[in-house]
């Protein structure tokens, strides 16, 4: 835990004594927020969509009161609150749009970015709507884009992060893989499934390289979603949603509170 709201003295017994905490006293630690206040930032993964709940001051952006940032500052009460994540964001609206609040008082930032980038709706079409060749054919411009200038787009961000707010400290949630493998399941092929998992980890593998380059923390939700996928019988996620399509491959509301939640107070 990098901030804690002890006072220095108790801090510094605790902070002695780190080394040897684990388990229950680890995660104990863990839920105690940082000094200052709390900026969630990124796309439609940190927003909430597909959790329900949505704030209505926040039109398109379908924030979510059951949204990890939300659960995280209603828990721990930070000094200040700013959720300026928003659906269908990119890089590019992180840097346009949300980076107002950040400043040296800024405690914590959180972010998840980049899969829109990647073309990531895009992707889940294809594979939806075409065969297994053109899946996979998409897929392959998706993670050839996350090889060559995905790296870049992050950079930009990470750093503008950073000089805003100099004294936070930022984690990275990743994506989850979106599909249980080797199970009986209507609907995409398990070559798709494949491919789709892959394409995943390829993404969460770029995005924590540029993250630890910026000193910045990488939280991997991929073993909390772990039996938690679409095919698993007990899914954290939306599959397609022909009713409401833009909540398809999003996280429903356990899949905030069970898995990203959780891996925000471990890196907090």
């Amino acid at each position: 835990m990098r901030r804690s709201r002890l006072v220095a003295f108790v801090g510094s017994l605790f902070l002695a004594a780190g080394t040897a905490l684990t388990g229950a006293a680890t995660a104990q630690a863990s839920s105690l927020a940082p000094t200052g206040g709390y900026a969630a930032l990124g796309d439609s993964y940190s927003s909430g969509v597909g959790a329900g709940s949505y704030i209505s001051s926040s039109g398109d952006c379908k924030r979510s009161t059951k949204a990890y940032p939300y659960l995280w500052a209603a828990a721990h009460s930070p000094s200040t609150f700013d959720f300026t994540a928003c659906s269908g964001a990119r890089t590019g609206d992180v840097l346009s749009g949300q980076l107002g609040p950040l400043s040296s008082a800024t405690g914590l930032v959180s972010i998840s970015v980049g899969g829109n980038d990647a073309g990531f709706a895009d992707v889940m079409t294809t594979c939806v709507t075409q065969s297994d060749s053109a899946c996979v054919s998409r897929i392959n411009t998706a993670r050839a884009y996350v090889d060559s200038t995905l790296p870049g787009k992050l950079d930009s961000v990470y750093s503008a992060i950073r000089s805003k707010a100099p004294n936070a400290h930022v984690v990275v949630l990743g994506y989850p893989r979106f599909y249980k493998l080797s199970t009986t399941c209507l609907g995409l092929s398990e070559a798709k499934r494949k491919a789709i998992n892959d394409a995943s980890d390829h993404l969460n593998t770029a995005i924590a390289k540029r993250a630890a380059n910026h000193g910045f923390t990488f939280g991997d939700v991929r073993p909390a979603f772990t039996g938690h996928e679409i095919c698993s019988g007990d899914s954290w996620l939306h599959s397609v949603n022909w009713l409401n399509i833009g909540e398809s491959y999003h996280p429903k509301a356990p899949g905030q509170s069970g898995g990203y939640l959780p891996v925000l107070n471990a890196n907090d």
